[in-house]
């Protein structure tokens, strides 16, 4: 489990573009990375940090097709001014799992602990792995609740907002007993994900084969139901309709078997194409 590598510094909007141009351009960052990009040199590790972090690019700096599809200047949203483009970021992150909390939070703690503090953070992953240092868990959590949360008016100026605030999946609830700040992770916006952004994390999955039960789907590390926080019923829609639209697809619900079965699976890529191209 990884909780360090982006010195404290949260996810910029403008960070994977500029992060993205610079690779394709340089292949790799080098000393004095931070004079092109305008930035410091604990920025310019950050910044590569979250590259990885969110499967822009490996350890050998190659870059990841989605993210030339969707960064390259003449791509489908290289300033990231969809929502969609978000949500698919937020999978993405989650999925890749290089930066740890962000699996563990939505894939567990929410479950474990529906409204929680940072020491019940913290608690967790120490209960998962004693070795891990407290106060860079506390500096990862930091990092999180900034990346997410759009609770301050600071963090609504562009050089400051996480680049997941528009999402509203964090919530700042209150105060506990101890005095400590209170969160909840819910999507309340669950009916408004397009599916060809649900359909394209299903097929980036190479677990999956031509049938996939809900339960797989729902409860799964990388399912779509945990990563962006579905009620069943929901979720449950959002695959009729994928059936509905997509001849290649149906949702089978019948007879006590319910799964999204394929009768040929195009490229995840190709349905992202459908979406952003029409």
């Amino acid at each position: 489990m990884t909780f360090s590598g982006h010195d404290t510094f949260h996810c910029r909007l403008f960070w994977l573009k500029k992060g993205y141009d610079y690779v394709s351009t340089e292949g790799k960052f080098k000393d004095d990375s931070g004079v092109d990009l305008g930035v410091g040199r604990n920025m310019v590790n950050s910044i590569r940090f979250w590259l990885k972090s969110f499967g822009v690019i490996n350890e050998n700096y190659d870059i990841n097709p989605l993210f030339h599809k969707l960064l390259a200047n003449d791509g489908w949203d290289p300033y990231l001014e969809n929502e969609a483009t978000l949500q698919l970021l937020h999978y993405e992150l989650c999925a890749n799992n290089y930066s740890s909390s962000y699996n563990l939070i939505f894939r567990e703690l929410r479950k474990v602990k529906p409204e929680f503090t940072k020491q019940h953070f913290i608690n967790y992953i120490k209960d998962l792995d004693s070795s891990q240092n407290e106060k860079i868990l506390e500096k990862d959590f930091s990092v999180f609740i900034r990346t997410y949360s759009s609770r301050s008016e600071k963090s609504k100026e562009d050089s400051y907002s996480g680049l997941m605030t528009e999402l509203s999946y964090l919530k700042e609830i209150g105060e506990n007993h101890k005095k400590d700040k209170l969160y909840r992770v819910e999507n309340t916006n669950q009916v408004n994900i397009p599916i060809e952004i649900l359909l394209y994390c299903i097929l980036s999955n190479e677990n999956y084969g031509k049938s996939i039960s809900f339960k797989n789907l729902y409860s799964d590390e990388k399912g779509i139901g945990n990563i962006f926080c579905f009620e069943q019923d929901k979720l449950e829609d959002k695959l009729f309709e994928i059936g509905d639209k997509f001849n290649f697809a149906i949702y089978n619900s019948e007879a006590g078997v319910k799964e999204l079965q394929f009768k040929n699976k195009p490229s995840a890529l190709e349905v992202l194409k459908m979406y952003y191209e029409g």
